[in-house]
C-alpha cells in the first residue's frame, strides 16, 4: 500500500503545491505507474459504513496545475475512434487541466480512504473510480502529452 501511496502524492503534488521543477516527465511516469497499479491490487468487499470524503479542501487545484504546467490546453479527443463503419466522425474538446484536476481529486479520495476507512475500502474506490472515471483522463492526458511533445 505504500508504494501505491507514494505514487498518489507523485501526482496529486501537482495540483496541491505551485510552482513545482520536477513536472512532465514525473508526471507522466507516474501516471503510467497508477495506470499499472490498478492491476496489482486485490480487495475484499468491505460492506461498512464510512464517513464521506469532503473535496472541498481543495479548491485551489486548477490553480496550481496551471501554475505547474502553464502550456497545458484543450486538444480534440475523437469519439467512438473504434467505430469504423460510420464514416461521420464526432469530435469533442479535451482539457488537460481538467483531466489533471479529475485526476487528483480522485486520487486524493483514494488516499483519504486507505489512510481513514480501510485497505478494502479505498482499493475498492481505487477500482471503481478508476475503470469508471480516471483511466479515460488518464489516458486523454498521456495522449495530450504525447502529442504535444512529438509538435
Amino acid at each position: 500500500m505504500e508504494k501505491l501511496l507514494n505514487i498518489i502524492n507523485n501526482i496529486t503534488k501537482y495540483g496541491l503545491e505551485s510552482n513545482i521543477v520536477k513536472k512532465e516527465n514525473d508526471l507522466e511516469h507516474n501516471l503510467i505507474q497508477i495506470y499499472n497499479s490498478y492491476f496489482q491490487y486485490n480487495y475484499n468487499f468491505d460492506d461498512s459504513e464510512y464517513s464521506k470524503f469532503d473535496n472541498s479542501n481543495y479548491q485551489n487545484i486548477q490553480e496550481n496545475i496551471k501554475s505547474n504546467f502553464p502550456e497545458f490546453g484543450f486538444y480534440n479527443v475523437v469519439l467512438n475512434p473504434s467505430n469504423i463503419v460510420n464514416p461521420e466522425v464526432e469530435i469533442v474538446l479535451g482539457d488537460a487541466i481538467d483531466d489533471l484536476s479529475d485526476i487528483i481529486i480522485d486520487l486524493l479520495e483514494v488516499k483519504w480512504r486507505l489512510e481513514n476507512n480501510s485497505y478494502n475500502d479505498g482499493i475498492w474506490f481505487f477500482k471503481f473510480i478508476f475503470k469508471n472515471h480516471t483511466k479515460s483522463h488518464i489516458l486523454g492526458l498521456l495522449n495530450y502529452l504525447n502529442e504535444k511533445n512529438n509538435l
